[in-house]
């Protein structure tokens, strides 16, 4: 057995009576089927997307069932001859449901390969504002202190020697 989502079209025109009529036809040839519908849900009349056969309404009827394949071949025949019946689609629903499945697993199994994360160092015990408290391992005697900026050194001043040629174009 496999999950099914049936949606189909009928004429706007078509009396209430015969759609339901045509429901309960479905329904039990789901059922003969050794089926069993879920839920049927009329939507009633909303806008086509474009013209059908002259008409730009329909009336949407929507039906979840489980159902064995053959009878779905069944079901899309009757829907094919029924003058009622101007548009119609059937979803196989449990497809969706089996990739999701084996995508959680695939997760589960590539989870299973990673290497576990490694443990966290042991907390340090501290005192009211976080410091380390005196004589606790670890802890030091003074916190450091940042260095004051250095003094800029000056540049070495060169000194000319009269007579030495430097700095007199000789």
């Amino acid at each position: 057995m496999r999950i099914y989502e049936e949606l189909f079209i009928v004429k706007p025109d078509a009396p209430e009576e015969d759609v339901d009529a045509y429901i309960t036809t479905l329904r039990d040839l789901i059922t003969a089927g050794g089926g069993a519908v879920e839920k049927e849900e009329k939507w009633g009349k909303r806008k086509l997307a474009y013209r059908i056969s002259k008409y730009s309404e329909g009336f949407y009827v929507l039906m979840l069932f489980t159902a064995a394949p053959e009878t779905i071949h069944e079901l899309e025949r009757r829907m094919r001859v029924t003058d009622m019946v101007f548009k119609f689609i059937t979803v196989r629903r449990d497809i969706r449901l089996k990739k999701v499945n084996k995508r959680k697993k695939h997760r589960e199994a590539r989870a299973a390969r990673r290497p576990a994360p490694p443990a966290a160092p042991p907390a340090m015990p501290s005192g009211e504002a976080g410091h380390p408290l005196p004589g606790a391992p670890g802890a030091h005697a003074a916190p450091a202190m940042p260095a004051a900026p250095a003094e800029p050194a000056a540049a070495p001043v060169a000194e000319t020697v009269p007579g030495s040629g430097e700095g007199t174009g000789e």
